[in-house]
């Protein structure tokens, strides 16, 4: 995606009043205790939300709002999420860059460049009440005792699938096992000629669905004392399903999706079954209606024992750089960007999730239809995962009513320990999708896990000598 910068001030004033009639409405923003002697300057980097409407008629024209009432000269600057890691990198190196760089999973790996921002949510959890375990456990090193990144929220990871396609199959509620995927999503490639869309690639969603299947089949990177236990039988098993799933329900494309390769195959009628957020609904909604109405959603699919987590589509993990000379804006920005978050939740079509449920919903026009009864965000959340307010006329509104209580079945991407420095940079060199990648093209499992063991504890190793990780093997 294209980087671009907001408008000056002058063009902001002229630009708003034509946004405020295109849009029929004029939300307020929340902003309690405005500042004093803050610096006069903030530089934020975000990736391009999948949901094109929250950038274009919410965040970006928030932040400028933001800047006016607080007298703070704002830029943001949107890149693809891929560039995210290479570009915080080099502004780490080079010592200058954006003040708030967003992430969309733990940016752990960069702790000792980054500064702590345990006051914002102590100040934050004050405000607002506490924050979701999920989100703490996103940003927050227990062994250097340091929040690394602020999370103000996440992105529900359900399974999104085709019911017309599962009925034909014989299982019209679709998946409830990774089993089924083969029972089921098998027979429909074999009967259908449509194929199941998970990725086994170095990109965002094939990582998260490693970590979803791995966890779902009782095992895991890490113990929760931080230690690798990688290589061990459920490990195996769990790699060896993953060439069976290959061979019994997908193609060869797999190998070189990007993380819109999913969306795009499911929006184009290709795909019976992915494993992704509900943005490829709502492109769907968009662009084939009828596809759209055809989508429905489960939770994390069960393991042979039972067990079943995913891992949580995207965290929001704001990081303030050591070098920015702008620290009292970024964190005012942060926190008030908590108390407005219904507006983050509505203006995504319910794609963003809040990590601080207890919020209260601030008075005034907010931009969306009132809620009866609703005072807190939590409030919102079971309203509209209940009652969709985006549903297509006639379409069913009460599909994502199985992800009301998603948080049960989300973790973060050191389960079931912390998100450690070494957990994100087996995340960032995607140690797992090449793992089940490599035993679906033929390689031992086990000698497709020995490999990814002896990667991830040389990560771990050298993490671990630095004081950023704990455990001992």
């Amino acid at each position: 995606m294209a980087k671009r910068s907001l408008l000056t001030r002058r063009d902001f004033i002229k630009a708003a009043g034509v946004g405020a009639v295109a849009m029929g409405v004029a939300p307020t923003i929340f902003l309690p205790r405005q500042a004093h002697g803050a610096s006069k300057e903030l530089k934020i980097l975000v990736w391009s939300h999948f949901v094109p409407r929250f950038d274009k008629e919410w965040y970006d024209g928030y932040v400028q709002k933001w800047g006016e009432a607080n007298d703070v000269k704002v830029t943001v600057d949107h890149i693809n999420l891929a560039e995210i890691p290479s570009r915080t990198a080099a502004e780490v190196a080079a010592g200058q860059g954006h003040d708030l760089i967003e992430w969309i999973a733990p940016p752990s790996q960069f702790e000792p460049s980054v500064l702590d921002l345990g006051d914002v949510v102590k100040e934050a959890e004050k405000r607002y009440g506490k924050q979701h375990p999920l989100c703490r456990g996103s940003s927050y090193n227990p062994n250097t005792k340091k929040f690394y990144s602020f999370c103000p929220g996440w992105t529900i990871d359900p399974g999104c699938y085709r019911k017309s396609l599962w009925e034909k199959a014989g299982k019209g509620s679709g998946p409830e096992t990774w089993e089924d995927l083969i029972t089921y999503g098998g027979k429909i490639k074999k009967d259908q000629g449509i194929q199941l869309g998970i990725g086994l690639s170095q990109e965002l969603d094939s990582n998260m669905a490693s970590r979803g299947l791995l966890w779902s089949y009782d095992s895991s990177i890490q113990d929760a004392e931080e230690n690798v236990v990688l290589n061990n039988p459920k490990t195996i098993e769990a790699v060896s399903y993953m060439a069976r799933l290959f061979k019994e329900s997908m193609v060869p494309e797999v190998f070189a999706w990007t993380a819109v390769s999913n969306n795009q195959a499911l929006i184009a009628g290709r795909a019976s079954y992915i494993l992704n957020s509900i943005s490829a609904y709502r492109s769907a909604q968009q662009q084939v209606p009828e596809i759209a109405k055809d989508i429905y959603f489960t939770p994390a699919l069960r393991g042979p024992r039972g067990t079943r987590f995913n891992s949580e589509h995207v965290i929001y993990c704001y990081v303030v750089p050591k070098y920015s000379k702008n620290v009292d804006s970024a964190k005012k920005f942060l926190l008030d960007l908590v108390g407005n978050y219904d507006q983050a939740m509505y203006k995504s079509e319910l794609y963003n999730s809040p990590a601080f449920f207890d919020t209260p919903i601030p008075s005034g026009d907010r931009g969306y239809p009132a809620v009866k009864g609703a005072k807190k965000l939590i409030d919102l959340h079971n309203a509209w995962f209940s009652d969709d307010p985006f549903a297509l006329p006639g379409e069913e509104k009460g599909k994502l009513a199985v992800l009301k209580d998603a948080e049960k079945w989300s973790a973060n991407i050191g389960h079931p320990g912390p998100a450690n420095p070494a957990e994100g940079e087996v995340f960032a060199t995607f140690i797992l999708p090449n793992m089940m990648a490599n035993s679906a093209r033929g390689m031992a499992p086990q000698t497709a896990v020995e490999q990814a063991e002896l990667l991830t504890k040389t990560i771990f190793a050298k993490w671990r000598q630095k004081g950023l990780v704990g455990g001992k093997t």
